[in-house]
């Protein structure tokens, strides 16, 4: 990846709204199975809509979910986010690039970290998690390089869009999150 890259993330806008819900509604089955999603499961176009509306107006103690934009130069080509949230203790986190061409670039590793101080300070956590498919080896290759640490391997299912799969669980404690921050980009 080009270290001279603009990589930024923002809070989700109403305007970002239908960016997110396209990248939802437009991907491939075959890419959604290789990210352990149960394509039966996916939300409508306008269920989609609500759940992200919803996000946008509930406070950060009622989110039960929580998502940034991912910015390259501007323009929005992502999202992270967290859901299963307890408020003031943990939550787990997703990142998603929508361009298929800017997948697996380098930079995932990036709008991890900006992301990080968003989920831990506004959500008061103490720990984040994230469990992504087993057979996705992408995600793995960015946690460890953001700094999480392996947990267990295990059979679950791990959000209500996903089918049974093996996940791999990592974690970032807030101390382990605030001595790296001194390395953050």
């Amino acid at each position: 990846m080009d270290t001279q890259l603009n990589i930024e993330v923002r809070e989700i806008g109403d305007k970002d709204i239908p960016l997110l819900t396209q990248y939802w509604v437009d991907a491939s089955p075959d890419y959604l199975k290789g990210m352990g999603v149960d394509v039966t499961k996916r939300p409508t176009k306008e269920g989609m809509y609500m759940l992200l509306q919803k996000q946008i107006e509930s406070s950060y103690q009622d989110k039960e979910a929580y998502a940034l934009i991912c910015l390259l130069d501007g323009k929005a080509i992502g999202h992270t986010n967290v859901n299963k949230i307890v408020y003031g203790k943990e939550a787990y986190m997703h990142l998603h690039v929508w361009k298929p061409e800017l997948r697996r670039q380098g930079m995932g590793t990036a709008l991890v970290w900006k992301s990080i101080p968003y989920f831990f300070e506004n959500m008061r956590l103490a720990h984040l998690y994230c469990e992504p498919y087993a057979l996705n080896p992408a995600p793995h290759k960015t946690i460890v390089k953001a700094g999480f640490e392996f947990v267990k391997s295990y059979i679950t299912v791990p959000g209500p869009i996903n089918f049974e799969q093996q996940v791999l669980r990592w974690h970032l404690s807030r101390e382990r999150y605030l001595m790296l921050q001194q390395y953050m980009p």
